[in-house]
């Protein structure tokens, strides 16, 4: 089949997600209810009360087709940030708006510009429709968002600006993005991804852009990381309208199902339980900074729900952490492998994890010769 199939699909290496727990538990013989998953970035929580009742609610509606244009969800995304519904358009997961962006301004011969060590699935998608990935050296783990700009040539159809970035959890200020934007032709799409935007105690007005007019920019959010519905894959994009009309022509018709759309719009409501979210993961993030520093573990400073910090041989410490019914994410994948990223969980969960990197008695080692 490889003869007639589309020639950049033959050597992509499709996305790798987070270890499941019935997978390890499988695997290795353990008791699921043993194993802990601080791999995905996920919300230990879970989901808000009030969108687990709404999820009841429309279960009871399966037979019918869903809302095709999210109108509800929309009307109240606009309420929430003053704008417009022809400002958002919703995805199957923030990742789906980037296929929608594919779809909409990539192909041969174009080019996306993205971090060294950015989300894998830019350059994944990019791939997807023939595009070239330029990948900018971000020096720190922090976007170079100057070097970005001027990477951008004529082939150059997006920009993407993961911020907080995923997998090192840094970020870059709202004047720095004001200023690429400033700098490059409209014609080229500067994306957001805000994935992590709620983690922040002083995060950009990059909604500031969107009222400016701005054609080219656009904003990913995600009901999975601070909502905790990561199961039920929703996410949302702001941008001008002239643009969200673009990705509207791209999407599959019912793209977003009706059960997410309620359990989305509840827990769009619920701030208490989104509070309680934030405080766990500053302490949780306060516990895992310090317990690293105090082993002598080289880590970047996160302002998001995971932390990004070098054990030596990330696969080792990976597989070693598993047969304790630990998952983790190893970055070899990233380019970095000699580090693990790690998300923040409940209060036990977060001892557990330490309890065990301490017990691996070839972590110092290995990190002196580094």
């Amino acid at each position: 089949m490889w003869k007639t199939a589309a020639a950049q699909l033959k050597n992509l290496v499709p996305y790798e997600p987070g270890k499941p727990i019935d997978d390890v538990a499988r695997e290795l013989g353990l008791d699921p209810a043993n194993i802990i998953k601080l791999a995905s970035n996920e919300n230990p929580l879970g989901p808000s009360p009030k969108a687990i009742e709404a999820m009841r609610e429309a279960a009871t509606r399966a037979h019918l087709y869903p809302d095709g244009g999210c109108y509800h969800l929309r009307r109240a995304l606009a309420e929430k940030f003053s704008l417009d519904t022809k400002n958002f358009i919703i995805g199957n997961g923030s990742n789906e708006i980037i296929e929608f962006l594919g779809h909409g301004f990539l192909g041969p011969q174009t080019e996306v510009i993205v971090a060294e060590h950015a989300f894998v699935v830019y350059k994944l998608m990019a791939t997807l429709f023939g595009a070239n990935t330029i990948e900018v050296p971000d020096p720190g783990f922090v976007h170079d968002l100057e070097a970005m700009q001027r990477a951008v040539t004529p082939r150059t159809r997006e920009i993407f600006i993961a911020n907080p970035n995923n997998p090192t959890g840094t970020v870059v200020s709202e004047s720095a993005i004001r200023q690429l934007l400033d700098s490059v032709p409209e014609e080229v799409i500067v994306v957001i991804d805000e994935a992590y935007h709620e983690f922040l105690n002083n995060p950009p007005n990059t909604l500031e852009f969107i009222r400016e007019g701005r054609p080219n920019v656009i904003l990913l959010r995600t009901f999975s990381k601070i909502q905790g519905l990561a199961l039920l894959r929703i996410g949302y994009g702001i941008a001008p309208a002239p643009l969200i009309e673009v990705l509207q022509k791209t999407r599959q018709p019912f793209n977003s199902n009706g059960i997410a759309q309620a359990a989305a719009l509840a827990a769009l409501s619920d701030t208490e339980h989104m509070k309680r979210t934030i405080e766990l993961t500053l302490e949780g993030r306060t516990l895992f900074e310090r317990s690293f520093a105090e082993m002598g573990l080289q880590y970047v400073p996160s302002q998001a729900n995971f932390v990004l910090v070098r054990t030596g041989n990330g696969d080792d410490v990976f597989r070693w952490l598993l047969q304790k019914g630990i998952i983790v994410r190893a970055m070899a994948s990233y380019k970095l492998p000699d580090w693990i990223r790690v998300t923040i969980g409940t209060p036990e969960q977060n001892r557990r994890f330490l309890d065990a990197l301490r017990e691996l008695d070839k972590i110092r080692p290995l990190v002196r010769e580094l």
